[in-house]
């Protein structure tokens, strides 16, 4: 008896959050109050809005899906998911296919191609896989079904909704992550309406299929960030007894003089200028962990997204492959958790 109560209250909560997907957005008071802040704040139709929400769909799966983000991994685990063979050939194809774009992004913005093509490849594979939830359906979902961070992902729905009205864009016609993010770089809506540019000049800003632009988005987003062109990224180190832990709590921005290091006993790998301001970060190799020496341009791939794990990765894979370019491709060498 006991058994098969409990299999009815599952089923039971199946059935709500089903229903709760399925039913008209415009019934909720949460909904209903978004909705006015969109026609006070920014005119838009109080009818435009209600017809968007009677057709948005809820996705109870998206809430599951990022409860479990693989940043949550370690970084050898982390890593074996993007400085892959197949990113790194990617990557090179990629960078040959569009050489012209890349190298007129590096003159106007200051950043080098494999940061960019590193970027791209571990957001989506180079524009495969830019996701399949329409975008508004996601944001949705989030602004309204998930507390923790419902906030931030309701002021992402008012930015799409601006955007799209900005932009000339169906609501319902743009796809991308169950995150929304968007296109091939995975822009949320309000990196799009700040970072995105038309680097083609056709008056569009498209970071779907037009290459030239998500090019020139990446790079713009990354010179608005602060990115030294030129700059270093990331550095191994040693460390010896426990001062090196006052560094990784003093977080991602650099702020410590490269002088310094010696008192909390870091060793870079090369010797630095003694003035430059940087910041230590530790990552679980399969062996034990691993310390490296950071700089501001490794803190700007962190505004992309702030996980430590991601700007290694992205910056791991461009250095694989701007070797793998420069060995025309024909040589990629063995992939291991160890420093490049």
């Amino acid at each position: 008896m006991k058994f098969s109560r409990t299999i009815f209250l599952v089923l039971l909560c199946a059935f709500a959050v089903s229903c709760r997907a399925q039913s008209d957005l415009t019934r909720r008071s949460d909904v209903d109050q978004f909705i006015d802040a969109m026609v006070k704040q920014h005119d838009f139709s109080r009818a435009y809005l209600f017809k968007i929400f009677r057709q948005v769909k809820i996705h109870p799966e998206i809430i599951d899906t990022i409860t479990r983000p693989a940043e949550s991994k370690p970084w050898y685990a982390y890593r074996a998911l993007f400085v892959t063979k197949d990113r790194i050939s990617g990557g090179v194809a990629y960078w040959k296919a569009n050489a012209a774009a890349l190298a007129a992004a590096e003159k106007r913005y200051g950043v080098a191609p494999q940061y960019i093509v590193a970027i791209l490849g571990v957001e989506t594979r180079y524009g495969r896989n830019i996701g399949g939830y329409r975008v508004i359906d996601a944001l949705s979902t989030l602004a309204f079904d998930y507390p923790p961070r419902g906030a931030f992902f309701r002021k992402e729905l008012e930015q799409y909704l601006l955007m799209v009205r900005e932009e000339g864009m169906g609501p319902f016609k743009l796809t991308g992550s169950y995150a929304g993010a968007m296109g091939a770089p995975q822009f949320i809506p309000s990196s799009f309406r700040s970072y995105a540019v038309d680097f083609d000049g056709d008056g569009k800003r498209n970071l779907w299929n037009d290459n030239r632009d998500i090019i020139g988005s990446v790079a713009n987003y990354f010179q608005q960030h602060g990115w030294i062109d030129g700059g270093p990224v990331a550095m191994p180190a040693l460390v010896h007894g426990s001062d090196y832990k006052t560094l990784l709590d003093l977080g991602l921005k650099p702020q410590t003089e490269a002088e310094q290091l010696p008192d909390y006993e870091v060793t870079p790998r090369h010797r630095l200028p003694p003035d430059m301001d940087v910041a230590l970060v530790q990552l679980q190799n399969s062996a034990g962990p691993q310390e490296w020496v950071t700089f501001n341009n490794f803190y700007v791939i962190t505004r992309y997204n702030r996980s430590p794990l991601y700007a290694m990765a992205v910056y791991q894979l461009s250095e694989a492959i701007r070797k793998a370019k420069e060995n025309d491709g024909k040589a990629i060498t063995a992939l291991n958790d160890s420093p490049s």
